[in-house]
């Protein structure tokens, strides 16, 4: 159930609707947009007319809507507009201007990711990506840095004004990632880990969520549903590929899903086209696909030399293809009434 309150409703009046709902032991998530304010109510199973009735009647209410999807607090009807995830940076994640996330998959050395940060904040990019902590396949494969990986982030995005989104894959690390990153990731293989989810969003920072491996929509948003529930409202939401039957791309990219979420969900969602293809040829003109289809960024691997890369190297973008690919992608956010960002470093 959705309570609306009308136009400037003032604190005293908000209040007095989250006292209500707690005494009847419901709990309450209030979302304050620019102009109007919005309050979710959550575990009703009592009688929804009487309830409705109840809240109806409350001053400064203007109207009560009952959400009938199980995603109740990232539904579209939650918000009377959409979210904007804004970073300290100035990156805002579902407003006008489309947020490019770019780095290596693994953080390798300093030198590896300032090279790459330099690269990408010249071209227009306003995150740093990188994984310090790497949940790998098979347990012989290189697991990332660790902290040492993090100040690595963080020092070189200081120096080039961006931000730093990496993945957090253990409840005992949030704390620690938290210390160096702008946004925490939560990454496919995570995203039904729900004491993960509850963890990350207690941490009240933005959280970028990433579609599970073969994750069904609803399971995604009821994965953003934990994390909204526990504290964090900037959730950005990541399409990078649910696993298909067909070999020659590392996964099947669902760009049908962006116009689909719009329609659904009011957080603001981006596309990973390094993984959903797995192929550094197709990651461009899948890029150009995610931004006309209506996302709000992209997520992309990039390395200074992606045939020594640790891992993911066959479909991370070399420095010049991903200056490039900003290049091609004016045109696209143009047509599509958005624009791309001054570049954080002077070309």
């Amino acid at each position: 159930m959705i309570i609306v309150m009308r136009p400037f409703a003032s604190d005293a009046e908000i209040e007095a609707v989250t006292a209500l709902i707690a005494s009847m032991r419901l709990a309450s998530h209030v979302s304050r947009g620019s102009e109007r304010t919005i309050v979710g109510v959550v575990g009703i199973s009592e009688d929804k007319e009487t309830l409705l009735a109840q809240f109806a009647q409350l001053e400064g209410v203007e109207s009560v809507v009952p959400i009938s999807r199980s995603y109740k607090l990232v539904s579209r009807e939650a918000r009377g507009d959409r979210t904007i995830v804004r970073l300290a940076n100035g990156a805002a994640f579902g407003g006008g201007e489309l947020v490019i996330a770019a780095g290596p998959c693994s953080v390798e050395s300093r030198d590896q990711v300032n090279l790459t940060a330099d690269a990408v904040a010249r071209a227009g990019a306003k995150l740093l990506r990188g994984g310090a902590f790497k949940p790998r396949t098979s347990p012989y494969a290189f697991q990332g840095l660790g902290e040492e990986g993090l100040k690595y982030l963080r020092e070189a995005a200081d120096r080039t004004n961006l931000a730093v989104v990496t993945e957090v894959l253990d409840t005992r690390d949030v704390e620690l990632v938290a210390r160096y990153a702008d946004v925490l990731q939560i990454g496919a293989r995570n995203m039904q880990n729900f004491g993960l989810l509850r963890e990350v969003g207690g941490a009240r920072m933005p959280v970028l969520l990433k579609r599970g491996l073969s994750a069904t929509i609803e399971e995604w948003l009821m994965a953003a549903e934990y994390v909204y529930g526990a504290g964090s409202h900037d959730i950005v939401l990541c399409e990078r590929g649910i696993r298909s039957y067909d070999p020659q791309t590392r996964n099947l990219l669902d760009l049908a899903v962006v116009p689909l979420l719009l329609s659904l969900t009011h957080l603001p969602v981006i596309v990973d086209p390094s993984h959903g293809t797995g192929v550094r040829t197709l990651v461009l003109p899948m890029s150009l696909a995610a931004i006309a289809a209506g996302a709000d960024g992209l997520l992309v691997e990039v390395h200074p030399n992606p045939a020594a890369a640790f891992s993911d190297g066959p479909q991370s973008l070399t420095l010049p293809n991903f200056s490039d690919l900003m290049a091609r992608l004016a045109p696209i956010a143009d047509a599509v009434g958005r624009s791309l960002p001054a570049p954080a470093l002077a070309v």
